[in-house]
């Protein structure tokens, strides 16, 4: 792996200028593409700084000097990750050749914690380094520990959530709320033009979609997507108007979705759909989700869903002991309801996803009113500029600024 040497740029004088340099670091495609918004913002402040870092596509798009791709990088739960320990591995050491060969003026942590934490505390530990982190851990889930990590290495937390703001004020941490990213990518009036262009039950249209989103990690396909294609069947016996997408992430290979398709007879109710998985979301009329972000992009469309989610044995025994809240889907802590019906670990089975997604197919119109209460309760969009505009004056700042 070639490393690149400081960047310069030459002035009107031909006298070359070091550029600033801002380091970032992501480890799954959903803090890849927060990632990406949050550069693009920065470049609109300031256009003369060099950016390397981990990530995927979007960092790519951005012109992000990647020395490592997360394309093998993504893990959730105790022995996904301890799988996965090699790429971890590799990553970090490439991050730590990083820095010492060309140190930045900021780091700029996004999402995922099991690693972006231990970088924060090596670059602290060797480096005097301003850290910024976006998108900060879920500390009110679990290992609510972190907090003591995170005031000791993270010089400001920039949060997404409007209930993390009272546990920081509390631990002492310098935050600041920008709002949810999630709002900048849909304008303020998607949820109306979504109900006025979609009937309210089922039975007012020839073709129903639904959509079905296994997530983007391979471990989640590999728990989900069969149920989701064998549960997607048992629907389509019941209601022969029901079709089917599935979404495929830029992480995943589509190969994997074909082949899960083969195992049945009848594979011409779906269809596979690459890029934004808004598109998925205005077709629809109900999506089947894994747990994650996308849920919450859901429920910013007003669109219904059924969380599922299903992870090994040992790390959901091991989840049960720490995790101390009372839902999984993002939209249902928020209102702190089940707006998003939630399907776990044993509940996950064709019969009761089919089940629950028939019924909801004839209750379109409720479910679809209780999500317009997240979207307000998440605020504005501008998430990404105040994020950026916290990086620029961190970098300003910094002791290390050219």
């Amino acid at each position: 792996m070639k490393f690149t040497p400081i960047k310069t740029v030459t002035t009107k004088m031909n006298l070359p200028v070091k550029l600033n340099h801002i380091m970032v670091l992501t480890g799954e495609p959903s803090g890849d593409l927060h990632a990406g918004h949050l550069v693009r913002e920065i470049k609109q402040i300031n256009n003369h700084i060099y950016f390397s870092g981990i990530g995927g596509t979007h960092l790519e798009d951005q012109k992000v000097d990647l020395f490592y791709n997360i394309s093998k990088l993504s893990a959730m739960g105790l022995t996904e990750v301890f799988m996965q320990f090699p790429q971890i591995k590799k990553a970090f050491d490439l991050f730590k050749k990083k820095l010492r060969v060309n140190t930045p003026n900021l780091i700029i942590l996004v999402d995922y914690p099991g690693f972006n934490l231990k970088a924060a505390q090596f670059a602290k530990d060797h480096y005097d380094i301003k850290i910024l982190y976006y998108i900060t851990p879920k500390v009110w889930a679990w290992k609510k520990s972190r907090l003591k990590n995170i005031k000791k290495y993270i010089d400001h937390a920039a949060l997404i959530l409007p209930f993390e703001e009272k546990i920081y004020k509390k631990a002492k941490i310098q935050y600041t709320y920008v709002g949810n990213p999630l709002m900048d990518e849909y304008s303020e009036n998607i949820p109306e033009v979504l109900l006025d262009s979609k009937p309210l039950s089922s039975k007012q249209k020839n073709t129903t979609m639904i959509g079905l989103l296994p997530g983007s990690r391979n471990n989640e396909l590999k728990s989900l997507l069969d149920i989701m294609i064998e549960a997607a069947t048992l629907i389509h016996r019941n209601n022969k108007k029901v079709v089917f997408i599935i979404s495929k992430a830029s992480s995943i290979n589509r190969k994997i979705i074909e082949a899960g398709l083969k195992k049945i007879r009848n594979d011409s109710m779906f269809q596979i759909k690459e890029g934004p998985v808004k598109d998925i979301f205005f077709k629809s009329e109900l999506v089947i989700a894994a747990s994650g972000t996308v849920t919450l992009e859901a429920a910013l469309c007003c669109v219904p869903t059924i969380i599922v989610y299903k992870i090994s044995p040992v790390s959901y025994q091991m989840a049960k002991l720490f995790v101390k809240v009372k839902y999984v889907g993002l939209a249902n802590l928020i209102v702190n309801a089940e707006v998003m019906p939630e399907l776990l670990q044993n509940d996950v089975t064709p019969e009761k996803i089919s089940k629950k997604a028939l019924y909801m197919l004839d209750n379109l119109f409720y479910f679809q009113n209780q999500l317009q209460i997240v979207r307000k309760l998440l605020g504005k969009k501008g998430a990404s500029k105040r994020a950026a505009n916290i990086a620029v004056n961190m970098l300003a700042t910094s002791k290390l600024s050219y």
